[in-house]
């Protein structure tokens, strides 16, 4: 681990997280980042939703990203 936060959505939260912790079908950027630790997630009804969060979290700031995982905000 390298105190990085790596973002993304799947439909199969358990399945993806596996891939990237154990895999070659994780994303490039964890491969050398293992072993991964899951931090926060929230669960999106539809597709769009879920995309559109994820553009949301990668533009924010570390310490942004920070309070969202420690519940402040």
């Amino acid at each position: 681990m390298d105190g990085t936060y790596y973002t993304g959505y799947t439909n199969d939260l358990e399945k993806r997280f596996k891939e990237h912790n154990d895999g070659k079908r994780g994303a490039k950027y964890t491969r050398d980042r293992r072993p991964l630790k899951l931090v926060w997630s929230k669960e999106h009804r539809y597709f769009k939703k879920a995309f559109l969060e994820e553009k949301r979290i990668k533009a924010l700031t570390r310490q942004q990203k920070e309070e969202l995982v420690n519940g402040k905000t």
